[in-house]
């Protein structure tokens, strides 16, 4: 298929640049916050109700799972988020692209996951051009609150990431890091 033919959908799904406010898009955002609204809005005392707004909206979610509502997401089925995973208070997970969010996974209240990216050059940004590049969290990591993660970044397994700290490049296996930009300042053992 030609880069002319296809649709803002399928050149956002490659990571191609798009216009977001192509209406399948905007029908599949709307989607996205009437469904995050409804869960948003979700009595605590009816957790299978939650499991299945979850199971509605996001693209795919591990047995044993719990997210604390609000969360907000731009489409939900890019997001897909492991078994046992643990997401408190205020998830932001722009899923213009794929997220991933591996087994066991710990996210503090307020951290944002962020997909999308702009172009530098001023004429493509006033057409409502954009793009994204995907984020993976690795199995067992933790993110502190109130943690940045910016597109295109890959996070280790077992890897912990500091309150506050914002992500710009990718973090290996077994490490903490902290800070803005966050770096990693040592190697975490199971010991």
């Amino acid at each position: 298929m030609s880069e002319d033919t296809r649709s803002q959908r399928e050149r956002m799904l490659a990571g191609d640049l798009y216009v977001a406010d192509d209406p399948q898009l905007l029908q599949e955002s709307r989607r996205a916050e009437l469904l995050a609204k409804e869960f948003n809005e979700s009595s605590p005392l009816d957790p299978a109700g939650r499991l299945r707004m979850l199971g509605e909206l996001l693209g795919s979610l591990g047995a044993e799972t719990e997210i604390r509502p609000p969360l907000y997401c731009d489409y939900g089925f890019n997001l897909h988020v492991g078994a046992r995973v643990f997401v408190n208070h205020g998830l932001f997970a722009l899923d213009v692209a794929e997220i991933r969010i591996g087994d066991d996974v710990q996210i503090g209240p307020a951290v944002q996951l962020l997909t999308p990216t702009h172009p530098l050059e001023p004429g493509l940004r006033r057409e409502k051009w954009e793009a994204a590049e995907p984020i993976a969290i690795g199995d067992n990591a933790w993110l502190g609150g109130g943690v940045i993660v910016c597109p295109g970044v890959s996070i280790g397994e077992n890897t912990v990431v500091g309150a506050g700290a914002v992500v710009t490049r990718d973090l290996p296996t077994g490490v903490l890091a902290v800070g803005n930009p966050a770096r990693v300042v040592r190697s975490l053992s199971d010991g």
